[in-house]
């Protein structure tokens, strides 16, 4: 039998479907640390969440929004965001579109320039053969039905031998805690990769993920040189951001 107190956590974790650490020390502010922490060992063993670092997710949450879903969200926003990330593209460079409906919109406003571009996403590449002057290139690899992603062994190979100038990132929620979080490892491998590789990164971020938390951390703050969003950023990312040398569009 859960107590009261875990009770109370398990409901928030399903409420919320991912909370950190944080969240919960504010939830329950006369409880240490530790006590959080054997409390969310004992409702991981329940079966009721499942920790990972830095915060617990509901066992029912199922991850990212199917593609269909992501596509009616936010799409004013989608493109404020597209448009304000043309001021970073050169002609001639080297340009990754992650699988992001956010990317869908950049390709959809992408002017017919000289530009290499790869990406994970299905839909972007053919977005993108209304274009006559670009080279696109689909990465090869496992695509997952639920967002329209390629991922796995065999994309993160190809990506190794790809020299990126400039990567568009898309992310699922983000916080100063957690950095950008995404809702699957094979994403997250994807995206952390891609964010090595590039010599500059860029996270488009809806004004609605700051308060979005997902289970994969695939960058922190410092990881990125570029945040572009929609509107109003909370003060305490701003600071973060400053801090951590991450410019803001």
């Amino acid at each position: 039998m859960y107590s009261i107190r875990q009770e109370q956590m398990r409901e928030y974790i399903e409420q919320k479907n991912v909370v950190t650490i944080r969240q919960l020390q504010e939830l329950f502010p006369n409880v240490s640390l530790m006590t959080i922490h054997r409390d969310l060992d004992a409702l991981e063993r329940s079966g009721a969440v499942v920790k990972f670092r830095g915060g617990a997710k509901s066992v029912r949450h199922a991850g990212d929004p199917e593609f269909n879903v992501r596509m009616r969200e936010n799409n004013p926003g989608k493109t404020e965001i597209a448009r304000k990330a043309l001021s970073l593209l050169q002609p001639h460079s080297s340009v990754f579109l992650d699988a992001s409906t956010t990317n869908l919109a950049l390709a959809k406003e992408l002017p017919d320039i000289n530009l290499n571009i790869f990406t994970t996403g299905p839909s972007i590449a053919l977005e993108l053969c209304r274009l006559h002057n670009p080279v696109v290139t689909l990465c090869c690899g496992t695509i997952n039905r639920k967002n329209l992603a390629l991922s796995g062994q065999n994309t993160l190979q190809m990506l190794e031998g790809i020299n990126i100038d400039l990567a568009f990132i898309g992310v699922s929620g983000c916080s100063v805690e957690a950095g950008f979080t995404c809702g699957t490892e094979g994403d997250m491998l994807v995206k952390r990769l891609v964010i090595q590789k590039a010599r500059t990164s860029v996270i488009m971020c809806g004004h609605e993920k700051f308060s979005s938390l997902m289970p994969y951390t695939f960058a922190k703050l410092s990881d990125v040189d570029c945040l572009i969003s929609d509107g109003p950023i909370p003060e305490a990312f701003q600071l973060a951001a400053k801090e951590a040398g991450l410019q803001i569009l």
